[in-house]
């Protein structure tokens, strides 16, 4: 016999002599045990429903509470651009009528002065 069918051999010994020796010590008889294993499955079922729908209480909750703030962080945000919009408006107008007025050179008119290589850079040196 091969170390393979050993140790086949040995586990089919084993589990019978587990059976045997389960069903002479049990306290319980096979019905009682059956019905005490089904009550704990049952048991472990409901506890695992129970969590679950506290689960998604919870996260409905949450959602619910989390919906107006991000509303109010929205409704925020869009006044402080709109604010923004209106500022860069009343900008734009004043430096038109400044340009329209002559107090401002336009950029594209403007005369950039080149510097000589050699002349240092803080007009205080010179």
């Amino acid at each position: 016999m091969g170390k393979g069918m050993s140790f086949v051999a040995g586990v089919a010994v084993g589990a019978a002599a587990g059976a045997v020796l389960g069903v002479m010590f049990a306290p319980r008889s096979g019905s009682e045990t059956r019905a005490m294993a089904a009550d704990m499955a049952n048991d472990a079922w409901d506890s695992a429903r129970d969590m679950y729908e506290q689960g998604v209480d919870q996260a409905r909750s949450a959602m619910g509470d989390f919906g107006p703030t991000m509303d109010a962080a929205t409704d925020e945000l869009r006044a402080k651009v709109d604010l923004a919009r209106e500022r860069m408006d009343q900008l734009r107008e004043q430096l038109n009528v400044a340009v329209a007025s002559g107090t401002v050179t336009p950029a594209a008119d403007v005369v950039v002065e080149t510097v000589a290589p050699d002349a240092p850079l803080d007009p205080v040196q010179a």
